[in-house]
């Protein structure tokens, strides 16, 4: 079983920051994907940041610039450092990672972590 713990998220005035943290722990294989979503009411989940194994990066539009994603392999931990937050990035923001082995594909997710932007 893999197991991802979210902390860092809270109540924010726009124009903030906040740090979210995710520490995946359990049969964790190396060759892996990890990232962040978010959800608001009555939207779609969606890809807010990705840190690939090959060790690039990718952003939502509505996030780049703003936001940085990070990975401590050692410890299994991805941050997600959110800089002039706006009433539009509040969401429950999930962790996730993902890999392809024996071509299977292995996907977890955290339990989220409410961020909530206020004017």
């Amino acid at each position: 079983q893999v197991q991802l713990v979210e902390s860092g998220g809270g109540l924010v005035q726009a124009g903030g920051s906040l740090r979210l943290s995710c520490v995946a722990s359990g049969r964790i294989f190396s060759i892996n994907n990890m990232g962040w979503y978010r959800q608001a009411p009555g939207k779609q989940r969606e890809l807010v940041a990705v840190f690939t194994s090959a060790g690039s990066t990718n952003y939502a539009d509505s996030v780049t610039g703003r936001f940085t994603i990070s990975r401590d392999n050692a410890n299994n931990t991805v941050y997600l450092q959110m800089n002039s937050l706006k009433p539009g990035d509040t969401a429950v923001y999930y962790c996730n990672i993902r890999w392809i082995r024996l071509g299977a594909m292995q996907d977890y997710w955290g339990q989220g972590t409410q961020v909530t932007v206020s004017s």
